[in-house]
């Protein structure tokens, strides 16, 4: 299928030392020949080469940029389509002046994603290979690259093809059975039918185990940072970025509004949030800070609880005990540098499993410890396994949940007696429900709203 060439600035905007603007499509070395003028013109070069030259624009004669220029054909490139890559000057002016250029030559501004989604129809990469794409440009830490690497180099895409297979010969056993009972075709007995569909669902699962790390590294863990006024809230925030971020002072609701803040701690990204003091306050600006701060309190994946060590337990204290209950918590005693005048025994019996760990924020005590913690907490050493395949992207998440229950409700009307073509019915879904991971089975629709997420130029 031939499509239109399009143009996109495939670099950040803003200054730097080279910009790049990208086309693709069947009249992208025409195009740019127009513009060029170098040593050779590029209808006549090699393919993956580089040439220096200059641009000219055809309208006035005139020097437009300096530039090298990237030729690579089809189909040895990424969307299967002639590609050329103008490498200018990084200032605004220029690369504008050159996308300028170009689209007046014939090409057309490319949408969101248009390059990467050229690749998945020219059958390029599949449509988990490109999510990953935008999972490694969004990556915050080590990894959660390492994870969308995998997923762009088809580690996923792999495994979903496997499974997919195992329920199409599935399936076709079973229509030989039905419809051409006469040949000596194995016999499509309940017992092997169930072991085959067990199998598939048993992997399932096990890549379903990974969704709650995955899904971690590739959105972070929303972290709160709960506890009365002047307990150190700030600090921590402050001693996990590792910059000052929140004012710290002695006096209570400092802090009057919601900060967020991205930090890798350990290869966990944690979108760390550190909230308004939570307490009873006839302030009306603060007030509206410790409701906000509850709110987000509910949306959290981890909570961080911060106790004075200087100061007695109070009824806040032990309400904010209360409304964490059920949730992951980490709780943690700051300003052991001063007198301890908190009963740490009692502490002990609200936290009960939860991990307590001490810090002198001040001193900067006992931040690695609490950092180990929130790694140990919800990875437990597995996110090292370079043999996991992890399943990191909602959508994938529940296309996953809904073949696990197509096929649990095969299975269920295996045991109910139910003749073999009504359960075949469910596989069939299954097997619908797993090819819209890797696109085989995914609407137009939902394809153009993925790749309207991405960035121009990818």
């Amino acid at each position: 299928m031939e499509y239109e060439t399009i143009a996109a600035i495939s670099t950040p905007m803003g200054e730097g030392a080279i910009a790049i603007v990208r086309l693709s499509g069947s009249e992208a070395v025409e195009i740019a020949d127009k513009l060029y003028k170098g040593a050779k013109p590029l209808g006549k070069v090699d393919s993956h080469t580089i040439h220096y030259g200059h641009l000219i624009d055809p309208d006035t004669n005139e020097l437009a940029e300096e530039v090298m220029v990237s030729v690579m054909r089809g189909p040895r490139t990424f969307t299967r389509e002639d590609i050329v890559e103008i490498n200018c000057h990084g200032g605004l002016v220029s690369v504008n002046r050159v996308l300028e250029l170009v689209l007046r030559s014939g090409a057309r501004l490319a949408e969101p994603g248009e390059f990467t989604k050229r690749a998945f129809l020219n059958g390029r990469i599949d449509l988990s290979q490109a999510e990953g794409v935008i999972d490694l440009i969004r990556a915050k830490t080590d990894r959660a690259m390492n994870v969308a690497l995998n997923q762009m180099e088809g580690r996923l895409s792999s495994l979903i093809s496997t499974l997919r297979r195992q329920l199409l010969e599935t399936v076709a056993h079973v229509e030989v059975n039905i419809d051409y009972p006469e040949y000596d075709a194995e016999e499509m007995t309940q017992e092997l039918l169930t072991n085959q569909l067990k199998e598939v669902e048993e992997e399932i699962r096990r890549i379903l185990v990974t969704a709650r790390q995955g899904k971690i590294l590739r959105e972070g863990l929303s972290t709160v940072i709960v506890g009365r006024p002047n307990v150190g809230k700030s600090s921590l925030l402050n001693s996990l970025v590792h910059e000052n971020k929140a004012i710290v002072t002695d006096v209570p609701g400092t802090t009057r509004d919601v900060i967020e803040e991205y930090v890798n701690v350990r290869g966990v990204p944690l979108r760390l949030v550190d909230t308004a003091g939570i307490r009873e306050t006839e302030d009306l600006v603060e007030r509206i800070g410790v409701e906000r701060s509850r709110e987000r309190l509910k949306q959290a994946d981890l909570i961080l609880l911060v106790l004075n060590h200087n100061d007695e337990l109070t009824h806040e204290d032990e309400q904010l005990f209360k409304a964490v209950e059920g949730m992951d918590v980490i709780v943690i005693v700051n300003k052991t540098d001063l007198e301890e005048k908190l009963d740490i025994e009692k502490v002990k019996q609200l936290a009960e499993e939860h991990p307590i760990i001490t810090t002198s924020l001040k001193n900067e005590q006992g931040v690695d410890e609490l950092e180990q913690s929130i790694s140990e907490l919800f990875f437990e050493g597995a996110v090292e396994s370079q043999d996991l395949t992890y399943v990191s992207n909602s959508r994938h998440i529940a296309l996953l949940e809904q073949s696990r229950k197509t096929l649990a409700d095969a299975l269920s009307a295996i045991e109910a007696g139910m003749p073999v073509d009504m359960v075949q019915i469910d596989i069939t879904r299954t097997w619908e429900l797993l090819g819209e991971i890797i696109g085989d089975t995914v609407s137009e629709s939902l394809i153009d709203q993925l790749f309207s997420q991405f960035c121009l130029g990818k």
